[in-house]
């Protein structure tokens, strides 16, 4: 591909293997989009030629075909470090005439394995005397043969509800039930491809947004520019003060409870954020009386970090001039945007483009105010 750069495809039904000459030939484009939260996906582009086996070969990873899941996994070894950016499934492909007769473009479309676990609905499975984080390592066991390791950091609030009483069952597939638990406690559940191929980590935990920055992104620097492009917003509706509206089941008690959307986890990254001027509900796309009053704050704190990011940048980088891969869910510096836009932001979505001979990569930051809480970022 380019100099320092190299690139695996992995390829198989259940445990892939590498992918032969020719298939590696024939691919032209890779996407990948890598997000903070929820799923990701990916999109393979070849041109073959129309008596390819490659037809044959994507034909029977579709539905009702003996080939029920044909995995995919994509590797970029920068500089001899292997970077996993992609575990997942094939769920669609299409076929775009060439410009000629032999000739045709056929396009791979998938997610990553998350999508197996939203396959079957077990509702009605019963879970006696089990937490949701128990629950959850549970659900995951099912698809160790998968390489799934799962990093289940138990909640504060554990909630374990007497048999005798009631016996919780799980509602949908696994993976809608596991978002569910999560969004009850204020966690994030997302797979994780790597360290190696073939293995992944399934995160169900809080949000993290501290950690070691990644090298800084720089903008109008002359030779240290290090981006192609970098835009900065700065939405200044975000100005509520985030607040749970909360009634006592029991006693009709309601309490008006101002929302920190600043947590250990979750610290401010701007020194300034939009003036608070008016109260708005964190509550309101879910009842949270049904919680507990410290379990509903704490979810309501959840739900306030990810809406009070007032600041956002998106832009592209080219990864030979960057210097490594960037990654979402951790940390990185900007330099050279300006007093108010330096400083450390969060990696909420990147998106790699690679073709031959080029190697790029798209992304959305974002953090909560502006000019930034520490004197300087790690180049």
């Amino acid at each position: 591909m380019l100099k320092g750069i190299d690139l695996q495809l992995y390829v198989g039904p259940l445990v892939p293997i590498p992918a032969s000459r020719a298939v590696i030939e024939a691919l032209n484009e890779i996407t990948v989009t890598t997000k903070d939260e929820g799923q990701s996906g990916f999109q393979l582009s070849f041109t073959i030629s129309t008596q390819s086996p490659l037809h044959t070969l994507f034909l029977l990873s579709g539905g009702g075909t003996p080939i029920k899941i044909l995995r995919v996994v994509i590797v970029a070894i920068y500089n001899g470090t292997p970077n996993v950016i992609m575990d997942g499934v094939v769920t669609k492909h299409e076929i775009v005439p060439g410009g000629d007769a032999g000739h045709a473009t056929l396009k791979v479309t998938g997610e990553d394995l998350s999508v197996v676990m939203d396959q079957i609905d077990f509702s009605g499975f019963p879970f006696p005397a089990l937490p949701a984080e128990g629950r959850v390592a549970l659900m995951l066991l099912k698809y160790a043969a998968l390489g799934i390791v799962p990093l289940v950091i138990p909640s504060i609030f554990i909630d374990v509800v007497i048999p005798t009483s009631r016996i919780p069952t799980q509602q949908g597939t696994d993976l809608s039930y596991i978002q569910e638990l999560a969004s009850q406690v204020g966690y994030v559940f997302y797979i994780e491809p790597g360290p190696v191929p073939g293995a992944n980590i399934a995160y169900w935990g809080p949000q993290i947004k501290v950690g070691a920055p990644q090298p800084a992104l720089n903008i109008n620097m002359d030779a240290h520019t290090n981006v192609d492009a970098l835009t900065f917003s700065f939405d200044n509706n975000l100005n509520a003060i985030p607040t749970l509206f909360y009634q006592e089941e029991k006693t009709k008690a309601f309490f008006i409870i101002p929302i920190p959307p600043i947590t250990p986890l979750n610290p401010p990254l701007g020194l300034i954020p939009p003036i608070p001027s008016r109260l708005e509900s964190v509550s309101k796309d879910d009842d949270l009386s049904k919680y507990s009053l410290p379990r509903a704050i704490t979810v309501g704190v959840a739900k306030a970090a990810k809406w009070a990011e007032a600041v956002t940048a998106t832009g592209e980088l080219n990864v030979l001039r960057y210097g490594r891969i960037l990654k979402a869910r951790q940390l990185v510096g900007v330099r050279g945007a300006g007093t108010a836009y330096d400083g450390l932001y969060y990696v909420k979505s990147v998106t790699h483009k690679i073709k031959r001979g080029e190697y790029k990569q798209s992304f959305e930051l974002s953090r909560n105010g502006l000019i930034s809480t520490i004197p300087q970022v790690p180049v």
